[in-house]
C-alpha cells in the first residue's frame, strides 16, 4: 500500500472516532440535562404548603398556614375532601421555618438567648447533681 493510502485510512479513522467521541458527549449532555440538578443543601429541609381556592373543603381550610417538609406532607386530594373536583396544590419552600421567629430581642440573652424568663424554678425535684451531704 501506498503512502496515500495509510494517510486516507488514518484520517478515516480519525475521523470516525471524533464522531463516535462527540455522539456520546453530546449524549451524556442531554442526561445531565434531564437529570434535575438537586443539591443536599437545598433540599434537607425542603417544604410545602397547600394553596387551595375560594371552594376549598373544610380539611384544606384548616391547614391554611402549615407547612410540611415534603416527605411527610399528606397526599391531594385530602382523604376528607369534600370538593367533588379538588383544586388544591402544593406551593414549594425551601425551608419549614416561616422566618417568624419566637424569640424575644428584649429578653435574657437576645435573640441567641431563650425562648422567655421565668421567676420560679421550673424543675419539680431539687438539683440532682450536688449530693445532698454536700455544701457550697
Amino acid at each position: 500500500m501506498s503512502l496515500n493510502t495509510w494517510a486516507f485510512i488514518l484520517v478515516a479513522l480519525l475521523l470516525v472516532w471524533l464522531l463516535v467521541r462527540r455522539r456520546n458527549a453530546s449524549a451524556a449532555k442531554k442526561a445531565e440535562s434531564a437529570a434535575p440538578r438537586v443539591s443536599q443543601e437545598s433540599t434537607r429541609f425542603h417544604a410545602v404548603s397547600i394553596r387551595f381556592e375560594s371552594n376549598a373543603c373544610k380539611a384544606a381550610r384548616a391547614m391554611e398556614g402549615r407547612r410540611f417538609l415534603s416527605n411527610a406532607a399528606p397526599r391531594l386530594p385530602l382523604p376528607e375532601c369534600d370538593v367533588l373536583e379538588c383544586n388544591c396544590r402544593f406551593v414549594h419552600h425551601k425551608d419549614r421555618r416561616t422566618g417568624r421567629d419566637r424569640r424575644s430581642p428584649f429578653g435574657p440573652g437576645g435573640i441567641g438567648g431563650g425562648t422567655g424568663r421565668f421567676e420560679q424554678e421550673q424543675r419539680k425535684g431539687g438539683d440532682r447533681r450536688r449530693s445532698r451531704n454536700e455544701e457550697f
